[in-house]
């Protein structure tokens, strides 16, 4: 809406109507509303029909003559306007909501709109479930007919101490391709939409003021396409109704028998209503005078049943039951004969059936003094004030290419738009993609896929976020949000499998090796990926033959394997910290490498008791003191560790072993592995624990000397 240099608010009303569009622009100051300009045009062609547009471009034209007529006489550009819809297709639905507090509390206007709301929102589901046909409806309107407090009827709320309120309200729908029409020809004419009511909303905020509606009245707002009925009672509007048919019907009968077009049929019409004499042209361009009581006879029979439909209709909005008197406006309702006719049927006195213009119409003010008070105006002008009627007013936006309704309480933003669109909500913001579940060692792990993008939002082509406050008639825009990608892991991105390695003595050299890991009992690769479900087992253990081929050697199977100086096969477990001593062979050379070690092994046994050595063997005669060994990437030669203590004078060692004194005897001296050969331990049952092994309360390692009355513990700890 407009401002005045003075600061008043301009409001723009225009009232679409079927043969005519009527322009208003004013402004209220106190309960007065000035009229500063107003304007008038016929659609020179059918472009509506029964309050319906039918040509978009005709009435957008239309609506553009009206719109710079009425800037001439202000001096002003108009931006925006209120409008209303016909009933036509009118659809309402009365229900009850409560809303309670969880303690007393002061019932503030924000606590009865919230109401409202609710109210609302009930209907529309009541009429989704009652909908059986093609139409997706709109709300247009409500009015609240009374309000409870604490179960008690009570007319106004505000201010008063309550656990709970209540109202009865009714809401009015309209279909969607009734609303559509409307905003494209605003549209065209360059006019956003600040305020749509329904047409009997706009009538009876005028002809019926509140100090009338304790009465039984109806209001019938006759237009050309539709008659709009509303009904009030004991201080409420409790009903709204129409029917299709209205002043065209009689336009038409007129065009059939004088043989003219519409536009010299409406003329007939209208001159009829003053009475006296009609002179007009034919289609042949003959020219004719009839008296207007000849156009009365010829229209009773449309004008006496457009009379019993409507009466019919308000009979049954009112509960089977004629109301105790009715208003009339619109250009329709002054056709000869219609009030009379309607009060027969209703079975109302004449004078209880009576057309409402210049008496409803005394706290309009017009600037213009050409501007006779007519029930021409009664809708135009109720238009422009139910702007200011706030329990009314609604925002209009498109939402990708949709018009969306939502009722304004200050507060809404993109995402009431785009839920009451029913725009999912999943697609408003960014989604994952999808997880790994999986589980290691027993534990539940989650891998979590990638973040996808959030969705785009734009406001009149400008980018904005799902927060942002909604503008009236702003084109929005959301472009979903996305799934980012599916969660991928690999054996080598568990931190349980990175973060430690397995250490062996192998022949006398330490041999560091990742821990294994078994997938479903399978031993995997770290480059192995993860699946759904799967379920990893880190081991901080190998068998011979596992360890053997991760260090590419070929066992020599012909000598014996020992495992901390203890016979042993490929299927032996060996665990951190073991010494493993074997043999090893390459396929090229077998016999040769079996001779070499025959007589390494005799040239030990010639060895002097006081000797003792550990010598390293390859074939390409390496000797390190430490050797680490990486995942495999070529193929090695063979390699031979072994080690022998001899003794030519055994001695008995006593230590404590987990609180019990054990003896070791038979060897010169001995080192922490020998402790195994004397105690009950499984080494192979580990069950995905840890062994722990300290002297003296400090971790123990496996080629550690002994001394007398070491305290040592041995045991498994889980993971």
């Amino acid at each position: 809406m407009e401002k005045r240099d003075a600061g008043e608010e301009l409001v723009f009303g225009l009232d679409i109507g079927t043969r005519n569009v009527v322009g208003t622009v004013g402004y209220r100051i106190g309960k007065e509303f000035i009229v500063l300009a107003q304007s008038s045009k016929e659609h020179e062609t059918r472009a509506m029909i029964d309050g319906q547009i039918h040509d978009i471009g005709r009435v957008g034209a239309i609506i553009r003559e009206v719109k710079e007529n009425l800037e001439e006489q202000i001096g002003r550009k108009l931006t925006s306007v209120c409008i209303a819809a016909a009933g036509r297709v009118l659809k309402t639905i009365t229900t009850h909501i409560e809303y309670e507090f969880d303690t007393e509390n002061v019932v503030s206007g924000e606590d009865i709109h919230t109401m409202d709301l609710l109210g609302i929102e009930k209907a529309q589901k009541e009429l989704t479930q009652q909908n059986d046909t093609r139409y997706k409806f709109y709300c247009v309107g409500y009015s609240v007919v009374r309000y409870y407090l604490n179960g008690e009827l009570f007319f106004n709320l505000e201010g008063h101490k309550a656990d709970k309120i209540g109202e009865d309200i009714i809401v009015t729908f309209l279909p969607e391709d009734v609303i559509d029409g409307l905003y494209a020809a605003v549209s065209q004419a360059d006019l956003t939409v600040a305020n749509l009511t329904l047409e009997p909303i706009a009538a009876i905020d005028v002809a019926i003021p509140e100090s009338y509606r304790m009465l039984n009245i109806a209001l019938v707002d006759v237009g050309a396409g539709t008659s709009d009925i509303s009904i009030t009672k004991e201080g409420s509007i409790i009903a709204y109704g129409m029917i299709p048919q209205a002043g065209d019907e009689i336009s038409e009968l007129i065009v059939q028998h004088y043989l003219v077009d519409f536009h010299m049929a409406e003329y007939i019409k209208l001159e009829s209503t003053k009475g006296g004499e009609i002179e007009y042209a034919d289609i042949m361009g003959i020219k004719h005078t009839i008296p207007a009581e000849e156009v009365w006879e010829l229209v009773e029979p449309v004008v006496d049943k457009i009379a019993a439909d409507v009466a019919e209709k308000i009979k049954e909005l009112n509960g089977d039951k004629s109301v105790s008197a009715t208003f009339v406006v619109g250009g329709g309702g002054k056709v000869h004969g219609f009030t009379e006719k309607l009060a027969e049927y209703l079975g109302l006195p004449s004078e209880r059936v009576a057309l409402r213009g210049e008496e409803v119409l005394q706290a309009v003010t017009f600037e213009q003094p050409d501007i006779k008070k007519d029930p021409l105006l009664v809708t135009p002008i109720g238009i422009c004030l139910n702007y200011y009627d706030k329990k009314n007013r609604f925002i209009m936006v498109h939402f990708n290419g949709q018009h969306i309704k939502l009722y304004d309480n200050n507060k809404l933003t993109i995402v009431d738009v785009a839920i009451q669109a029913g725009f999912p909500n999943e697609s408003l913001f960014p989604k994952r993609g999808k997880e790994i579940n999986y589980t290691v060692n027993g534990n539940p792990r989650i891998a979590r896929g990638e973040v996808g993008e959030s969705a785009v939002i734009k406001v009149n082509d400008q980018i904005t976020n799902i927060n942002a406050p909604l503008v009236p008639n702003s084109s929005i825009t959301v472009e979903p949000s996305t799934v980012g990608e599916a969660a991928k892991i690999t054996i080598a991105d568990i931190a349980d499998y990175t973060k430690g390695v397995v250490n062996f003595i192998v022949n006398g050299k330490n041999i560091h090796c990742p821990k294994f890991v078994e997938v479903n009992g399978n031993i995997e690769l770290s480059s192995y990926e993860i699946q759904e479900g799967d379920v990893i087992e880190t081991r901080n253990f190998y068998t011979i033959e596992q360890l053997a081929e991760f260090m590419d050697v070929v066992i020599d199977k012909n000598h014996a394997i020992l495992v901390n100086n203890r016979s042993a096969d490929v299927s032996t477990l060996v665990y951190e910290n073991f010494t493993i001593e074997w043999v090893a062979a390459t396929e090229s050379h077998e016999e040769e490498v079996t001779e070499t070690e025959e007589n390494q092994q005799k040239d030990l046994e010639d060895k002097t008791d006081s000797e003792s050595a550990a010598e390293d063997v390859s074939v390409e005669n390496i000797i390190e003191e430490e050797i680490t060994v990486p995942e495999p990437e070529r193929k090695e030669e063979s390699t031979k560790l072994t080690e022998d203590i001899q003794s030519d004078f055994p001695v008995t060692l006593t230590v404590m072993v987990n609180g019990v004194p054990t003896e070791l005897t038979g060897k010169k001296g001995y080192i922490f592995v020998d402790i195994f050969e004397v105690i009950d331990f499984d080494l192979s049952a580990s069950k995905g624990r840890s062994i722990v092994t300290k002297v003296n309360g400090k971790n123990a390692e496996y080629m550690q000397p002994l001394n007398q009355g070491d305290n040592i513990q041995v045991y498994w700890e889980e993971i």
